[in-house]
């Protein structure tokens, strides 16, 4: 139970996403808030894109505002709004938090592979040294792909049905200058961790994003779908007896990295 005194002097932040109704975020955020002894409430939008920089305008405006929160799809979007970003945002091109700036507009940065990271590494799994296969090169696959290379991977592979947003990646995460970068297929035969970077699981019917009968027991299989709970992905995986993470894994390794994130005051970090 959060216990709230919501009165004028209470600081707003909102998530925007489309959908949104997935998001576990609110309530754990704004309980972290209450925690840290910071009067603030962190509120779902839906916005498309279509009218997402109308938003995004409307919110600069909006003086009590503090922080912006940012799903699918609009993470790379969201940065470009901002006046500046993180090092690995600019990397990226995407971002996953942003808060305002004391002199004016809006900080980003994207802690989306961190979150996922530790959420490999709070169930057992360890990216370094190991052969990963990624699934989805959107904001969060992004942020995954670079987070895993940071965490020492052997080599990652990457597919995506956009090549040639796949292709950008692959160019970016390359100048990185570590591990072996390259184009994937959705088959996880060989690889020593999966992880899934898309969507796919969240609606009934959804195909698999990976070929499930080529997995084994010895691959760890992340993934970062929220709901359901547990993915068809990972249910899958772990009938097989695999090590797992999911969507609420990734997000419970991450929250602590957004609020510090959101309840910095002190410009750029």
């Amino acid at each position: 139970m959060i216990s709230l005194n919501l009165t004028g002097a209470t600081r707003l932040n909102v998530i925007v996403g489309d959908p949104i109704a997935q998001v576990k975020s609110p309530g754990g955020v704004t309980k972290a808030f209450v925690d840290r002894g910071y009067d603030g409430i962190l509120v779902p939008v839906q916005v498309d894109g279509a009218h997402l920089e109308g938003l995004l305008k409307a919110l600069t405006e909006v003086r009590n505002l503090d922080g912006i929160i940012v799903t699918v799809p609009h993470k790379f979007a969201c940065f470009a709004f901002c006046v500046s970003a993180t090092e690995r945002s600019r990397l990226l091109g995407s971002v996953n938090i942003m808060r305002r700036r004391p002199e004016g507009g809006w900080h980003g940065d994207i802690v989306d592979g961190l979150g996922f990271v530790g959420a490999v590494r709070a169930n057992g799994g360890e990216p370094s040294g190991k052969r990963a296969l990624l699934v989805g090169a959107g904001g969060a696959g992004s942020a995954i792909a670079m987070a895993l290379v940071e965490a020492g991977v052997h080599s990652l592979a990457i597919h995506d049905s956009d090549t040639a947003r796949r292709d950008q990646l692959i160019a970016k995460l390359k100048t990185l200058g570590r591990a072996e970068i390259s184009a994937g297929i959705a088959d996880p035969s060989g690889f020593d961790l999966v992880a899934n970077a898309t969507p796919l699981g969240m609606r009934a019917g959804d195909p698999y994003p990976v070929d499930v009968s080529k997995l084994n027991s010895e691959t760890f299989v992340g993934c970062v779908v929220t709901s359901p709970a547990v993915s068809p992905l990972v249910e899958a995986a772990r009938r097989l007896g695999s090590r797992t993470s999911t969507g609420t894994d990734m997000y419970n390794a991450l929250q602590s990295s957004m609020i510090d994130f959101l309840l910095t005051r002190d410009g750029a970090r």
